[in-house]
């Protein structure tokens, strides 16, 4: 008896719910108020900075309210899997990585008929919105960009003689070995020169240093090249010869920021995220950035972007559209981007915020120029797991580095050809 009226007053419950929902929905729309469903992810900080720009947007939107939607883990399984069920947001993150996969019509909606002349669009960096065209189809507009710089403790340099940053790649290894102080009683430096962070999104730049690639024109694999393995070479003889470098694991960190911060390592190349974040954990911290160190007399780094897209299958296309160009003009991106985690991708927006003439934050917006955009195609996610898993065997000595890369084209290869 109990458990029948237990079940009748959930029944119950559920109803009012339901019922109170769908009357709430025919109110709004009644009212002429939309609800725009927005999904992406975020930590803390930028969770509570995108509600405060979202406020701002509604205010000045009096017909639109939004619902943010945070994807905790797996962000791209979980956005798949819902377009597949047809209930993804009707605006979401995209980042420059998974764009090819997701850029299929009736996936995302064209934005080109939507983009005015007063939107100005030539106020973009230009690689960072052809990162989601296809098809002369623009179908992302980037929100923020970041790019990896040099970070180099100051007390550490000071402590061997050194005053300057490096400026070539040889030059750093110079420095890290002088910077690699072994004074642990199990032979292991107390402080290592150089922070390495052994995955393929930080070291395409090394490839492309000696005129590697990571695949060539007919889509097939090529970073076991002679031209590739000469860049990754050196990384792998700093660690291995050099005894001058350290992974996060080596030093007991998770990161490269934490074994920066913690004074574990003297060098680290790193994203701008980095620098609220030392401000925040390790405030006592001397540092400074530079650009990161030419590597066979070219410059090089990454570049990493993430678009707002529009869903192909969204009701309320026209409010949606509201939402994005707001957050992608002028008004919201400085108003996302002030922070200096990230950069605006408009130069009007970049020029208003002064980021170029903050010594912190200038090596990262000279690099806009020569980064490389961390991009390929749909199957980049093979590339990635096969290389990153044999590259870490050839860094700690498993195996030679022509070896492991072999093995990790031959397997990508194969894995592209059955995938097709």
């Amino acid at each position: 008896m109990f458990k029948r009226s237990f079940l009748s007053l959930a029944i119950l419950f559920i109803a009012i719910i339901l019922f109170t929902s769908c009357s709430y929905a025919r109110q709004s729309e009644q009212s002429g108020v939309v609800t725009i469903r927005l999904s992406g992810w975020s930590n803390l900080n930028e969770k509570q900075l995108l509600q405060k720009v979202l406020r701002d947007f509604e205010a000045k939107h009096p017909h639109i309210k939004m619902q943010y939607e945070a994807i905790a883990d797996e962000y791209m399984d979980v956005l798949k899997t819902r377009l597949i069920g047809g209930t993804a947001a009707d605006v979401f993150y995209l980042e420059a990585f998974a764009a090819p996969e997701i850029m299929l019509p009736g996936v995302l909606e064209p934005l080109n008929s939507y983009i005015t002349e007063s939107f100005n669009l030539v106020d973009f960096y230009p690689q960072f919105l052809q990162a989601f065209e296809k098809d002369e189809k623009i179908y992302g507009l980037p929100k923020d960009y970041s790019t990896l710089a040099l970070f180099y403790n100051k007390k550490a340099f000071r402590f061997v003689g050194l005053s300057q940053p490096p400026q070539t790649w040889t030059q750093l290894r110079e420095y890290a070995r002088k910077l690699t102080i072994d004074k642990n009683r199990d032979g292991r430096p107390e402080q290592y020169g150089f922070g390495l962070v052994p995955e393929l999104a930080r070291q395409v730049f090394v490839i492309e240093a000696f005129g590697g690639e990571l695949t060539n024109s007919n889509g097939e694999v090529t970073f076991a090249s002679p031209e590739s393995l000469k860049g990754l070479q050196l990384l792998v003889d700093q660690y291995r010869l050099d005894k001058s470098a350290a992974q996060p694991s080596d030093v007991g960190t998770n990161s490269a920021g934490e074994m920066f911060g913690q004074e574990k390592v003297a060098m680290v190349i790193d994203g701008p995220w980095l620098i609220p974040y030392l401000k925040q954990t390790f405030p006592q911290l001397e540092y400074a950035t530079a650009e990161v160190p030419t590597i066979n007399s070219k410059k090089g780094t990454m570049a990493y972007t993430v678009a707002y897209v529009m869903n192909h299958q969204s009701k309320h296309k026209a409010a949606a559209w509201e939402l994005i160009s707001y957050l992608t003009g002028r008004e919201g991106m400085k108003a996302w981007t002030n922070q200096g985690s990230v950069f605006p991708t408009r130069k009007s927006v970049t020029n208003a915020l002064q980021y170029n003439k903050n010594p912190l934050y200038s090596p990262f917006i000279s690099a806009v120029e020569y980064a490389t955009i961390w991009q390929l195609n749909e199957k980049l996610p093979i590339i990635l797991n096969n290389f990153n898993n044999q590259f870490i065997s050839a860094i700690i000595g498993e195996q030679p580095l022509e070896t492991a890369m072999k093995q990790a084209q031959k397997t990508a290869n194969k894995e592209i050809a059955l995938s097709k």
